[in-house]
């Protein structure tokens, strides 16, 4: 099945930041993925789709996307909670450059084994309504400073959402001790040391002394997804990195990930993203003016 891809484009004129309702007509039905961050907030919960994973939610909560990755609301509940999904790309606020003020690359975005939400209670809901009511305002009236205000704005937000999910144990990037069971932490362990090497599932049952079936079965029940989707997560997160900051060739880039064959590796990652390699590569680049080869 084809997922649509929503590219932000700044030379037709589309804005880096957009805050809507979910309930909005304009707002699209079924899986779909964009070149933008994306944030949901859903103050009564609901039910969403993280790629083929499936999250019900009974309370209020933020969800949090990275670009190109692959989401859907399911409407029915949209519908009832006046859910709202703000998205920006990073010509309006690089997480990467900011992190040192935001803290949430690799908390909230960029993370492969965590959940995508953050659940949200007490004074915060509030706060977080009250964020996003000020932001489309804000994007309706305009004004003197209107960018600068904007970009405060979901710097707060982006800032209360780290808070909270540190202070539910999700820790910092990297280790994340006891958030699964110790053999999922293990296992999230190996991957780092050898994703660029070993993909199959079975080279990390046997690190484990397990079974792959048994390894499947404890993975797929602690993070959603399989080992092999796991695996592949990881390693085209790091082939978008370096086609996006390096001017590596895409062979040598694929050949890092431990995919000697060009094709195959463009044919995964076009199927992970939405766009072939060298496509990625050439239109973020255009539409960044180049600025993120100097990172």
């Amino acid at each position: 099945m084809s997922i649509p891809l929503h590219l932000y484009d700044p030379r037709r004129g589309e804005p880096a930041l957009r805050v809507e309702r979910l309930e909005d007509a304009r707002w699209p039905e079924g899986a779909q993925r964009a070149n933008y961050f994306t944030v949901l907030w859903l103050p009564q919960g609901g039910t969403y789709h993280a790629g083929e994973t499936t999250h019900a939610l009974s309370g209020a909560a933020l969800i949090f996307f990275q670009p190109y990755q692959i989401f859907q609301v399911e409407r029915s509940h949209t519908a009832l909670v006046n859910g709202t999904v703000l998205q920006f790309h990073a010509n309006f606020l690089c997480i990467e450059t900011h992190h040192d003020e935001i803290g949430c690359n690799g908390v909230l975005f960029n993370e492969v084994y965590g959940s995508p939400h953050v659940p949200v209670d007490g004074d915060l809901i509030e706060g977080i309504t009250n964020l996003v009511a000020q932001m489309r305002s804000e994007l309706a009236q305009g004004g003197l400073a209107h960018t600068e205000l904007l970009v405060s704005y979901l710097k707060v937000l982006l800032i209360k959402a780290t808070r909270r999910k540190l202070e539910l144990g999700a820790g910092a990037e990297g280790a994340l001790p006891g958030r699964f069971p110790e053999v999922v932490n293990r296992f999230i362990e190996l991957v780092e040391q050898h994703y660029q090497k070993r993909h199959a599932p079975a080279d990390y049952a046997m690190m484990l002394h397990l079974t792959p079936k048994a390894l499947g079965r404890t993975v797929k029940r602690a993070l959603g997804r399989t080992p092999t989707q796991i695996v592949r997560e990881r390693l085209v997160k790091h082939a978008q990195w370096q086609l996006l900051h390096t001017l590596r060739p895409v062979k040598e880039i694929a050949a890092e990930v431990g995919l000697e064959d060009e094709f195959y590796f463009s044919r995964l990652f076009k199927q992970a993203i939405g766009l072939s390699p060298v496509k990625y590569r050439e239109f973020e680049t255009a539409i960044r003016g180049g600025r993120n080869l100097s990172m």
